[in-house]
């Protein structure tokens, strides 16, 4: 969700607006080749429970780019969700995980990631409190640590 990351990735993304789905949760137990959990957008028996988001809107042209930058078909599909927004609701597209371990934990600079772009987009406190108290593990290689962890340096 952290704007200038996204745009690297495709250059046409422009937020919406922040948007919440409802009766899913917000999960990092997507299966990663590397060893830790990612995000995922599970679907609950539970109205109440939000995912917090943004919505973007990307140019056609960029949708593979943004496929393949997502992991589609390593783990993650693409599927439709009803969002709600301050203006109403709209159907967006969303990855969901299709390899969960629920055991797996994020690395801390993905978790420190998804904090940021939260924090960044404005979304509520007690969402991203909630981000922050998520288990998390220190990245056992060093190389992909220390760069994820500058990359990170760049949006703070």
């Amino acid at each position: 969700m952290l704007t200038r990351r996204l745009a690297a990735r495709t250059p046409s993304a422009t937020p919406q607006g922040t948007a919440f789905v409802e009766g899913h949760r917000l999960t990092f137990n997507k299966k990663s080749a590397d060893g830790s959990g990612k995000c995922d957008i599970e679907a609950t028996e539970n109205s109440g429970e939000r995912v917090y988001g943004v919505l973007f809107r990307i140019s056609a042209a960029e949708a593979g780019s943004l496929d393949r930058a997502e992991g589609l078909g390593k783990g993650y599909r693409k599927g439709y969700v009803q969002i709600v927004m301050a203006n109403g609701t709209s159907p967006a597209v969303a990855y969901f995980a299709t390899e969960k371990d629920p055991v797996r934990q994020p690395y801390q600079w993905y978790e420190a990631f998804v904090v940021a772009s939260a924090v960044e987009h404005a979304l509520p406190d007690t969402y991203i409190e909630g981000l922050r108290a998520v288990p998390s593990q220190p990245d056992p290689d060093a190389t992909r640590r220390s760069k994820n962890e500058a990359a990170l340096a760049d949006y703070a």
